[in-house]
């Protein structure tokens, strides 16, 4: 019974660290860049875009198709750094428990 009690008492303390990290994640920020600088996206811990930035010389008619590509990859190359933080913040807090291989938190 008093094992019960006990793990009962982790669970809490460790649902407490897990909505502390979720709050963290959320306020977090990564700039991910494409063109060698020419774009640049920022994007929150929810994956939500708050910054874009384009070098004006990309500002070309017949180069639209370029700057579209380079977007999509600046927004990518952040959306990785923000889920590369995420793995390392939940990797540091689930340090020690005795968790299946693969198993992904918070559920």
């Amino acid at each position: 019974m008093k094992d019960l009690l006990g793990l009962m008492g982790k669970a809490k303390e460790m649902q407490a660290k897990f909505q502390s990290m979720q709050e963290e994640i959320a306020t977090l920020e990564a700039t991910g860049q494409a063109g060698g600088g020419l774009v640049n996206v920022t994007l929150t811990g929810k994956f939500e875009m708050k910054v874009l930035k384009i070098d004006p010389s990309l500002f070309k008619e017949d180069e639209v198709e370029i700057l579209e590509d380079l977007i999509l990859a600046a927004h990518n190359d952040a959306k990785v750094k923000v889920e590369q933080i995420m793995q390392e913040k939940t990797k540091a807090l689930t340090a020690g428990l005795p968790l299946p291989p693969g198993m992904k938190l918070p559920f």
